[in-house]
């Protein structure tokens, strides 16, 4: 639309076409926007369930002589997907936070039931 002479729509062309990397605001949605506030609530809502994760983590597990709480991912998918089913994807986000720890790139059921999980 920005390039249609016959938009009349100011706002259209009142923005850059387009940004750059290294640019600030490359890749994220205009500040204040819908979309921008649509991104905050959904990064608040899986910090909440990475939380809750953790939280079934230390009720169900059992502390090691190091003193951190593990549990088998058999263990927690079981107590966990009555909750979420996105268990797999919390516990990569919790990972990539420092959260939790476990050993391969992701974990299937079935085949990883006996993968320890270890809260951080």
């Amino acid at each position: 639309q920005r390039k249609n002479p016959f938009s009349s729509d100011d706002r259209l062309a009142s923005k850059p076409a387009h940004t750059h990397r290294g640019d600030p605001t490359y890749g994220r949605p205009p500040e204040g926007s819908r979309t921008e506030q649509r991104g905050k609530d959904a990064h608040s809502h899986v910090g909440k369930e990475v939380e809750e994760l953790c939280l079934i983590i230390r009720r169900t597990g059992e502390v090691g002589e190091d003193g951190h709480v593990t549990v088998t991912f058999g263990q927690l998918f079981e107590t966990y997907v009555t909750i979420s089913n996105k268990v797999v994807g919390i516990l990569l986000r919790a990972r990539k936070h420092g959260l939790v720890h476990f050993e391969g790139e992701m974990l299937w059921q079935g085949k990883d039931d006996d993968v320890v999980i270890t809260l951080l």
